[in-house]
């Protein structure tokens, strides 16, 4: 058994291999945070089928590379068919990616800097159905609220829980599903 929100792609693949599992990868992390902010207001599939064309458009998700876009690129990536086109969204990846180096220069990594949250370890929730899951918790209001104070957008307390939830900061499967306990250990 699975969680029920992953019950057909590319919901299921992602599911299966990626959330909830402990990521340290501070390239992987900056995806993540990039992915959840352009979900806002959109369904996670949605981001989720888009997910190449934004490593394509955003470098393969280099921080470096995207902090430094051109005004003429920002434009050349509103104008690519497969991500969600919307300016604020695109503003807001160049954004954070020059506050995602300036928490690495700060902390010696991004990993360190989220991962201090949690002291080291991922917590261990214990929901029996999806429908238990909050869509925000006070963890997710400090992480929000200290990313808006360091320049970052797209990070409410909405899209820091779920960001915490792919990343692994939170597991958050159902006890019935097959990678809670996998994921525990």
């Amino acid at each position: 058994m699975r969680c029920s929100w992953a019950q057909s792609e590319p919901n299921l693949t992602y599911h299966d291999t990626e959330w909830g599992v402990p990521s340290h990868d501070d390239r992987h992390l900056f995806e993540m945070l990039i992915l959840e902010g352009a979900q806002a207001g959109l369904s996670w599939t949605t981001v989720l089928k888009r997910r190449e064309g934004y490593r394509e458009a955003f470098h393969n998700f280099d921080p470096q590379l995207v902090a430094n876009l051109s005004e003429a690129e920002k434009v050349q990536i509103l104008a690519t068919a497969n991500i969600i086109r919307n300016r604020a969204k695109v503003a807001s990846a160049v954004r954070n990616a020059q506050a995602f180096l300036k928490v690495q220069e700060e902390f010696g990594s991004f990993d360190k800097f989220l991962w201090d949250f949690v002291g080291g370890s991922p917590i261990q929730n214990e929901w029996e159905d999806t429908s238990s899951l909050p869509a925000s918790t006070p963890l997710s209001y400090s992480l929000s609220k200290v990313l808006i104070k360091r320049g970052f957008n797209f990070v409410g307390n909405t899209i820091c829980y779920a960001y915490m939830q792919a990343t692994g900061v939170i597991n958050d499967h159902v006890t019935s599903c097959f990678r809670y306990q996998e994921l525990r250990q």
